[in-house]
Formats: C-alpha cells, sequence, structure tokens
C-alpha cells in the first residue's frame, strides 16, 4: 500500500493540464478518494501491527504467539478486503494512464484542433513520425496522440486532438474535454484546420461558429487557420459569403494576438494559410509558418524577463578605437602592382610552401639575421640539450644496404643445407641392426614393468604382525641395530628417555576425557594453485582459518551450512492430534 501511494501521483503536485486531464478521465475526486481509503488502510495495518507486537512479548510459549500472529494477520485481512472496489478502479487508472502519450508541456508544441474529420490525424501523420489510424468518419480519433518532428535542429511535438463540436461545455463528453484542457493549459501555436470542401459533414459557417466560441482559449497564444482539402475545392471557387466567413475569422485571429491594436495586413497574411494532406500541397509551409510564430513569440518573451536583462548586463563588447590619426590602408598582396592586373611572382624553390592551392612566402625570408645565407639552412632539431644531426651517420644508407646483403646470403646458406640433409643416404645394415636391438630391449622392458604391475596389484598385504615375527625368525638378528634404525633421528622421545635415565622423573596426570598424541600432525599445504584467488601462503593460511572459525559456529548451531534454514518439528501434527484409539497411546 506504501509502494500504490508512492508510485501514483499527486495531484497537488502535478502540472495543471495532467492535473484537468486527470479529473476529465478518472474523476478527480474518485481519485483521491480512493487514495485516501488506503492510506487509512495502512495507518490501521500499522495500529495493527504495533498492538500484537507488545502482546507477543508477553507470549508465555510458541503456541500462544503463532495464535497471536494468525489473529494480527486476520484483522489485517479483514481490513485490506474492504479496499476492493478502491483497488479495483486504481487498476484501471494505472492501466489507462500506462497508454497515455508523454506530452512535456513546456516543451515547443503544436496543437492541432478543429471540427470532426476535417484532416487533423492526416496532417500530424505527414509533418510527423506518428502513425495516428485515418478513417472517413467522425470521432476516429478518441483521444490525444503526440508525434515528434525537427525543425531549426530543434525538437518539436505536435499534439492531434479528437474533435470538438459546437456546442455548451457542460454538454461536451470525455473526449471533446481533453481537446478543451490541452488548449487551455499547453502554452503552444494553435492550428485551427478549416475542411473547405465541407466533406465532413458541416458547413465552413458552422466551423466559422466553432472557430468564435473557442476564442477565449487562443488568448495569448500564436493562432494559425489552415484551410484543408484545397484539392477537392479551391479558394477561388467559394462562395462570396464562405470567403467572407473565412476572412472574418483570419481578422480575429490577428486581432488575437495583436493584443487589443488593430492588426495589419502583414498579420492577416502570417495566419492563414491553404493546404491538401492528400497531395501534400503546401502541407510542410504549415508547419513551418508554425514553428516560426511559436519561436518568435517565445524569443519575445524571454527577451522581456529579468534574466535577459541580466545577461545583457553581463555580456561586453569590445570596439577598437584608433590610437592615432594615420590612415592605414589594407596591405597589397604583392601579385597586383597598384594597376590591378594579375602579375606572377616567383619565390625561392627551396622552402616554399601552400595554402589551400595557393603559394605563400616562406617564414624565413623575413627572419634577421648576421649572415644572410643562414635564412636556408635546416633548423637542427635539438633533444636533451643536443643536436641530433650530430649522432646520425652519413653512411647509414650504405651500411643498411650491407646488411640486408649479409641476411639474403645467410638465408639461401641455410637453404642449401636443408637441401643436403634431405638428400642424405639411408642407414646402413650395421646401424638397421643397432637400432633393432633397441627397440626390442625397450618393448621387453615395458612387458616387464606391466607384468609386475600385474601381480604386485594381486598380491596380498602382509600385516604388520606377522612382518614382525617373521623378521624375529631370521637367525643372526641384531636387535639393538634394528632398535636404533626403527627410531627416527629427530624423536623426542629417545632424547628425553636417554637424558632422563637414572632420574626419577614426576609425570604429571593428563587428562584422560581428552588425551591426544604427542606427534606432529599432518602437516596443511598451503600452496597457492593458480585460480584460487589467493595472493600467497599467508593469505590463504588466514582464509581457511577464518572458514574454519565461521564453521565452528555453525558447528554449535547444529547447521550443516551456511544454506540449511531447517527448523525441525517438534510435535508433528499426525501424532499429537485427534481422538486416541486403542493401542495409540505409546505414542504419546
Amino acid at each position: 500500500m506504501s509502494t500504490i501511494l508512492t508510485d501514483f501521483p499527486k495531484i497537488d503536485d502535478i502540472h495543471p493540464f495532467y492535473e484537468d486531464l486527470l479529473n476529465v478521465l478518472y474523476d478527480k475526486d474518485h481519485y483521491k478518494l480512493a487514495l485516501g481509503q488506503i492510506n487509512t488502510a495502512r495507518n490501521l495495518v500499522d495500529k495493527v501491527s504495533k498492538e500484537y507486537v507488545k502482546l507477543l512479548k508477553y507470549g508465555d510459549s510458541l503456541y500462544r504467539c503463532k495464535q497471536l500472529k494468525r489473529a494480527a494477520l486476520g484483522r489485517m485481512c479483514t481490513i485490506v478486503k474492504k479496499l476492493g472496489p478502491s483497488f479495483a478502479y486504481l487498476e484501471q487508472v494505472r492501466q489507462h494512464m500506462s497508454r497515455l502519450p508523454s506530452i512535456d508541456p513546456n516543451t515547443r508544441t503544436i496543437i492541432v484542433c478543429g471540427y470532426p474529420n476535417v484532416g487533423k490525424s492526416s496532417f500530424l501523420n505527414k509533418v510527423s513520425r506518428a502513425n495516428v489510424d485515418v478513417q472517413p468518419y467522425a470521432f476516429t480519433t478518441k483521444s490525444l496522440y503526440v508525434g515528434h518532428t525537427d525543425y531549426r535542429y530543434l525538437r518539436w511535438q505536435i499534439i492531434d486532438t479528437p474533435g470538438i463540436l459546437d456546442r455548451p461545455l457542460e454538454e461536451r463528453n470525455t473526449i471533446e474535454m481533453q481537446s478543451i484542457t490541452a488548449l487551455a493549459h499547453l502554452y503552444a501555436v494553435a492550428l485551427y484546420i478549416v475542411d473547405v470542401s465541407e466533406e465532413c459533414g458541416y458547413t465552413i459557417a458552422q466551423q466559422a461558429t466553432l472557430f468564435h466560441s473557442l476564442k477565449p482559449l487562443f488568448v495569448n497564444k500564436p493562432l494559425v487557420i489552415a484551410c484543408n482539402k484545397t484539392d477537392v475545392r479551391k479558394l477561388e471557387d467559394l462562395s462570396e459569403e464562405d470567403r467572407k466567413t473565412i476572412d472574418d475569422m483570419v481578422s480575429a485571429a490577428a486581432a488575437t494576438e495583436a493584443a487589443g491594436a488593430e492588426p495589419t495586413q502583414d498579420m492577416k497574411d502570417g495566419c492563414f494559410v491553404s493546404m491538401s494532406t492528400l497531395t501534400d500541397e503546401r502541407v510542410m509551409d504549415v508547419k513551418q509558418l508554425a514553428c516560426e510564430k511559436l519561436l518568435t513569440r517565445r524569443v519575445a518573451q524571454k527577451l522581456n524577463t529579468r534574466k535577459a536583462n541580466h545577461m545583457e548586463n553581463r555580456a561586453y563588447v569590445a570596439m577598437p578605437r584608433n590610437r592615432d590619426a594615420v590612415e592605414r590602408v589594407p596591405m597589397e598582396h604583392p601579385a597586383l602592382a597598384g594597376d590591378g592586373k594579375q602579375r606572377k611572382v616567383t619565390y625561392p624553390q627551396k622552402g616554399a610552401r601552400s595554402i589551400n592551392g595557393a603559394f605563400d612566402e616562406p617564414l624565413y625570408v623575413s627572419h634577421d639575421l648576421e649572415v644572410q645565407e643562414w635564412k636556408g639552412d635546416i633548423v637542427p632539431e635539438i633533444m636533451d640539450g643536443k643536436n641530433i644531426a650530430d649522432f646520425v651517420d652519413p653512411e647509414i644508407d650504405a651500411r643498411l644496404a650491407q646488411l640486408e646483403e649479409e641476411e639474403e646470403e645467410a638465408a639461401r646458406r641455410l637453404e642449401e643445407m636443408g637441401d643436403m640433409e634431405d638428400d642424405e643416404d639411408p642407414m646402413t645394415a650395421e646401424q638397421l641392426e643397432t637400432l633393432n636391438k633397441i627397440r626390442v630391449r625397450k618393448a621387453k622392458a615395458i612387458a616387464d614393468h606391466r607384468a609386475n604391475k600385474a601381480t604386485g596389484r594381486n598380491r596380498s598385504d602382509i600385516p604388520r604382525t606377522a612382518a614382525g615375527a617373521r623378521r624375529a625368525s631370521r637367525p643372526g638378528r641384531d636387535e639393538d641395530a634394528e632398535d636404533r634404525g626403527r627410531k627416527r633421528k629427530r624423536s623426542l622421545s629417545r632424547v628425553r628417555a636417554e637424558s632422563m635415565e637414572g632420574q626419577e622423573v614426576e609425570v604429571k596426570r593428563q587428562h584422560s576425557s581428552r588425551s591426544r598424541s604427542r606427534s606432529r600432525g599432518a602437516s596443511v599445504h598451503y600452496e597457492v594453485q593458480p585460480g584460487e584467488g589467493f595472493k600467497d601462503k599467508v593469505q590463504k593460511m588466514k582464509a581457511q582459518i577464518f572458514a574454519d572459525k565461521a564453521q565452528r559456529k555453525r558447528n554449535k548451531q547444529a547447521r550443516k551450512g551456511e544454506g540449511d534454514r531447517h527448523i525441525p518439528d517438534l510435535k508433528p501434527k499426525h501424532l499429537f492430534s485427534g481422538k486416541r484409539g486403542i493401542g495409540k497411546t505409546d505414542r504419546r
């Protein structure tokens, strides 16, 4: 529930356009009521949980704690079940919101409006990358559709609104109110499309009446009137009454933009254009006109703000001043000699450079040196305070050629030696006989090894007791020598026994419950193998110590490992529930 309250938009925090659109589509009061019920239920669930947490602290058994938990969950489920209608309503709102287009209220926008079936969706498909369904009947578009286009390297959004009918605001349905909401809250250029062919089912007079009823929504907005479907009916073919009606609409649009001043003819011409979305006639002109009007208005608004004045005060344009009264004429190119005729200019061949195909005078010609002949010298390359030319061998090319010849000669000799090895005579009879003997001897050694290995695998091991008896039965056995040989050189027991021979030693009593051998334990190999991820032996040894300590803790908890989450069932239900029958008493 907290996620629902967080993810759903709050009406007080969103743009007024989205606020009114949400009210039109989902009923703002119902929306706020549903979220309020969920918020209340969340508080109740938190209160129940706190109450039962206090009771759990006084539970005298695991069974009683479990019953308290069940009671708390039951009360929570009862609270949540009452929110079924609110959850269903919010789920429908969520699904519908996910299908709404993303409209930026602050970006450059063109709103296309007018009667149904006048060509609004067709215009959107022509000038943008949108693909809106177009059909020859009214109200094909039932919601807002957004397309994007580029003009002057800027991204523009074009909003296709559903058709609007000329009737009072209270009688307009949800589809029409979406268009009214977009025109009322979005600062954009309004493109009102008029169907001059009247194929939409409405006359030009009816479309003009709708335009005049929507004039309050066009205040402080750039306005363009576009006459569509001129491929069916030209403007010249209109009657005088229809032509006068369109002129009145254009004058009203210019007056709206003039903000109370008398509109000029240029303003009227800038508010009217004709087009045909079927033949693409002047469709791009309509787009350019609308974009230019909105750009001009946005720039003018930015210049009237304090921010623009602040930027003008910070910007400073430096203007050069004359330092004296001397007149300095532009320098003439050497190729032009006063009379204006082109003449060939000759430059020294050495050091001449070309810039875009035209040769320019080399820089060293203007150098002021003690000896003029030094101008053409090559500039020395200095590295580490030494001239590189002093370390260059003048005969480097000859030596390089000599080295290449020597390499070729060595390669040729290697090839000849390889050919000679290939042409060697085969082995003699004596060499072949020696080779056969070697092979026979090697095969016999392999066979003997395999035979010994096979018989050794079947031989039974002699126990230590039998081996000791066999050694005792051997004649001429030296027991002292055997004992000395049997003892280890570094045996502590032998050294300790020899050093304490003849002395009375107090034997310290050891605990019999935990007696262990005094011998050295098996050595642990801490050699780091490739791929183990350890830097050296010390790091591997520390890791092993930490692992042993962690396992020791799990052993105390009677866990098999880190993933052991088993909870033993101390009272299996099949043994501790139901009536006791005959012969069942011993199991309880």
